[in-house]
């Protein structure tokens, strides 16, 4: 059997595409077995997980609920179907309720886990004190998220995406905004002013720059005008197109076909990329040309990570390609990738 392209390719599986490109967020128990359910649905329309669902803590508990949450969202976790991707948002690492969300979560629901999401991560140290209370639950191979939420935070964002546990680090539009005291106004929460007012765009830049330098997956915040699907799409397009973001949060289930569509790749760069990856692959890896321009293991590099994305958003591949996707890439190509 052939090598997997990955072998191949060094660094063709990065690290900003690792997940599934929207993450969904939901509280309400009703809401939150739901989005279960839409996932499985999803999930056999598309033929593979668009979306993550992250069951909340931290906005979905009711003062003085805490813990009856945190049991509910064990459960949950642990009566979703085999192949769920499911993950929780618990409370900040300062919040009195931190502890005892992750001893009960992750304790009991780890192995059902995708990751832990963190909110309002401010250093480093913020994540060391996640990581000691996951590996004190006995989840020390659960990933963790992180959620980049004031200006602080920004400005560690490259420490923060360089510490082994991260997976990921999101933006916090609302708080981000709120932290600066009506410096920034009101229109920056919105769908417009997120993508406008400078100091906002800066945040969300060097985050995503961030991620991209660690391998790290950059997620962007969400738009809380969740009616208005041509407004998240804009938005979506824009963090992918233009912002770097790989991912992006959901707030409602009606916004998550627009995000998979936004971030999915055009079907014109799909099919350019079928092209060249096939007489890539039959020529095995050497240099050729297409359509009058030289192409060689940067460029296989590029378009291996566009049929990747293809796959991952539920797009049509032919057999040639999805039998490239057949085969594990080896524990060699694992560390080669890990170094490069």
């Amino acid at each position: 059997m052939k090598p997997h392209p990955a072998q191949i390719l060094l660094g063709a599986q990065a690290g900003a595409f690792a997940l599934p490109v929207c993450d969904h967020y939901s509280g309400v128990e009703a809401r939150m077995r739901k989005s279960l359910q839409l996932q499985a649905e999803l999930t056999e329309e598309f033929g593979a997980c668009v979306f993550d669902v992250t069951l909340d803590c931290e906005d979905g508990a009711p003062v003085g609920g805490e813990a009856e949450h945190a049991a509910l969202v064990t459960e949950l976790a642990l009566g979703a179907a085999p192949q769920a991707r499911v993950a929780v948002r618990v409370h900040p690492v300062d919040h009195a309720s931190f502890d005892a969300d992750v001893a009960k979560i992750a304790g009991l629901a780890g192995q059902r886990l995708c990751h832990l999401m963190v909110p309002k991560v401010e250093s480093v140290a913020d994540v060391d004190r996640a990581v000691a209370a996951l590996d004190a639950a006995g989840a020390s191979a659960l990933p963790l998220h992180v959620l980049i939420e004031s200006r602080a935070a920004v400005h560690c964002a490259f420490d923060i995406a360089a510490h082994a546990r991260v997976q990921s680090l999101s933006f916090g539009l609302m708080d981000f905004v709120s932290a600066h005291g009506g410096a920034i106004p009101s229109e920056g929460m919105g769908v417009s002013g997120q993508f406008t007012h400078p100091l906002i765009l800066r945040a969300k830049i060097e985050i995503a720059s961030a991620c991209h330098a660690h391998g790290k997956v950059p997620s962007h915040c969400v738009v809380t005008e969740f009616k208005d699907l041509e407004a998240l799409k804009g938005a979506a397009l824009q963090a992918a197109t233009q912002l770097g973001y790989t991912r992006m949060w959901s707030i409602h289930p009606d916004q998550i076909r627009t995000i998979v569509a936004a971030f999915a790749p055009a079907r014109s760069e799909v099919d350019t990329a079928i092209a060249i990856i096939e007489r890539a692959a039959a020529a095995d890896w050497a240099p050729l040309q297409h359509a009058g321009r030289l192409h060689d293991r940067a460029s296989y590099r590029y378009f291996w990570q566009v049929l990747e994305r293809a796959h991952q958003t539920g797009l049509v591949l032919p057999k040639t390609v999805l039998a490239l996707f057949q085969t594990e890439p080896s524990a060699e190509a694992g560390a080669a990738e890990a170094r490069h």
